[in-house]
């Protein structure tokens, strides 16, 4: 069960490395990639699963903070998903859509960190 959890964790790390490692390779010219949406949807699904073991375990699990953390990466995986269908579609990608997906990442980040 152990290295289950910390395949998971270091999953949910990569991915979000990879939304931010994105966002900030193209901060000059903000867009948002298909891999930002693609490292959201590994960041969902990592998450909820380690919630998941923390339930099944004598971890104890804020509910709160998951809740949290919960709706900012819906947000962000919404938008990165809204950037990525303009992207392939070669349709501009407003900036504040980009640095939304980027800010909104690492604000995750900090609230699973400071939290």
């Amino acid at each position: 069960m152990d290295f289950l959890h910390s395949f998971l964790v270091f999953l949910h790390i990569l991915g979000a490395a990879m939304i931010v490692g994105l966002w900030i390779a193209r901060i000059k010219n903000p867009t948002v990639l298909p891999g930002q949406f693609h490292a959201a949807l590994l960041q969902l699904v990592t998450g909820i699963l380690l919630v998941g073991l923390n339930e099944m375990g004598d971890g104890d699990v804020n509910q709160i903070k998951v809740g949290v953390k919960l709706l900012i990466t819906l947000v962000v995986a919404v938008l990165a998903f809204i950037g990525q269908r303009k992207y392939k579609k070669d349709e501009p990608v407003s900036r504040t859509l980009a640095n939304g997906v980027g800010i909104l990442a690492v604000v995750n980040i900090a609230v699973a960190t400071m939290w």
